[in-house]
């Protein structure tokens, strides 16, 4: 799939795009992980079948993740990776490229923002992953920083917003 196929071929209604805190407490991660299956497998049965995700650690992994599970039992369902940069994760430990390394080759569709890092460029993956879905399942417990900026934005762009 590419960037075009995914604006011409999907509606706003079908597609959700996710956005989280890079750091999630351990003891909320099994909670979590939970609520974020429970909620794509709801959105799934509401037609959703485009799901829009960061690529960075942490809930936006584990949004990925969920939904390359649940493609055997759903197997319509697509993956696209927003991406800010080509070397978003060159500074990261080895363990979380490779988890990186097995999404992206997963995923159906990588778009990248910014092929080189770019002071905006994750505001500008977020803005992007809000404009091209109606759906905006977040993990958000502060008021500052990207996620905050994501969900805002969403709102500002009258998008169904789906806190876990």
């Amino acid at each position: 799939m590419t960037h075009d196929q995914l604006e011409s071929r999907y509606s706003l209604e079908q597609c959700c795009c996710f956005t989280g805190h890079r750091v999630i407490p351990a003891e909320a991660v099994e909670d979590i992980e939970l609520r974020l299956k429970a909620e794509t497998e709801n959105l799934i049965n509401k037609g959703v079948v485009v799901f829009i995700a960061g690529g960075a650690l942490g809930f936006d992994t584990m949004a990925a993740q969920t939904v390359l599970s649940l493609k055997s039992k759903y197997p319509f369902i697509k993956l696209v990776l927003a991406l800010p940069c080509d070397n978003q994760s060159e500074k990261w430990s080895d363990c979380n490229k490779r988890v990186y390394d097995d999404i992206l080759s997963d995923c159906d569709l990588a778009h990248y923002v910014n092929r080189n890092y770019k002071n905006d460029c994750m505001r500008l993956r977020n803005e992007y992953m809000v404009k091209h879905a109606k759906y905006c399942v977040c993990y958000l417990r502060k008021q500052g920083g990207g996620t905050a900026y994501t969900v805002g934005y969403a709102k500002r762009m009258d998008r169904t917003i789906i806190s876990l």
